[in-house]
């Protein structure tokens, strides 16, 4: 018995067809969405809570551990849904291959930096270092 496929000729002389992680991409995109939407609220009201107040203070706030893991998650939600809509940014709209690879990498690394800069931030005042 033959099989059909839905995949055109040139596309299976040329090896193209689903790459099999537009699910897991997806997937990724609206979790942090939702995960964002209260972790963005609870940030909103912690940076609110902080404005005007000295250097002590912030320490002392920061440094209650609810607060600084509500950050961290916050931080790294917020870099890991950035990094994902930049990717599918890249990927629609870039077409050349060595560009394409170049800002790729480019994204990740600058997500990571961000993230790491961020983290490293929190965990400073939280500690009162």
């Amino acid at each position: 018995m033959k099989s059909t496929s839905i995949r055109t000729p040139i596309g299976k002389v040329r090896g193209l067809g689903s790459a099999k992680s537009g699910t897991e991409h997806w997937w990724e995109m609206r979790l942090t969405s939702i995960a964002l939407l209260p972790l963005t609220l609870a940030a909103i009201v912690i940076v609110i809570s902080l404005i005007g107040r000295n250097h002590a203070a912030v320490v002392q706030i920061l440094g209650s551990p609810l607060v600084a893991i509500t950050m961290l998650l916050w931080v790294y939600t917020v870099t890991l849904h950035m990094r994902l809509g930049l990717q599918s940014v890249i990927e629609d709209y870039i077409h050349g291959k060595a560009m394409k690879t170049g800002l790729l990498i480019g994204n990740t690394f600058l997500t990571i930096v961000l993230w790491l800069a961020c983290t490293y931030a929190i965990l400073k005042l939280s500690f009162g270092v």
